[in-house]
């Protein structure tokens, strides 16, 4: 009779895993998916945001 539980449990445990690992690549899946539509989204005009409004001046000082 335990070595019935035990296979059971045993059963249970290698089911348990095999359809943990397989939502876990589901999971990868889509975040893979999620981190290509983010470059795609990203946009194509360079890689700072912001970076040209000040024309070229550091730290807001005029000249002369």
């Amino acid at each position: 009779m335990i070595l019935w539980i035990l296979l059971l449990l045993l059963i249970l445990v290698v089911f348990g895993f095999g359809f943990t690992m397989q939502a876990l690549w589901w999971v990868a899946a889509v975040l893979l998916i999620v981190w290509i539509a983010g470059f795609a989204m990203r946009g194509r005009g360079g890689g700072r945001r912001g970076g040209g409004r000040r024309g070229g001046r550091r730290y807001g000082r005029s000249r002369g």
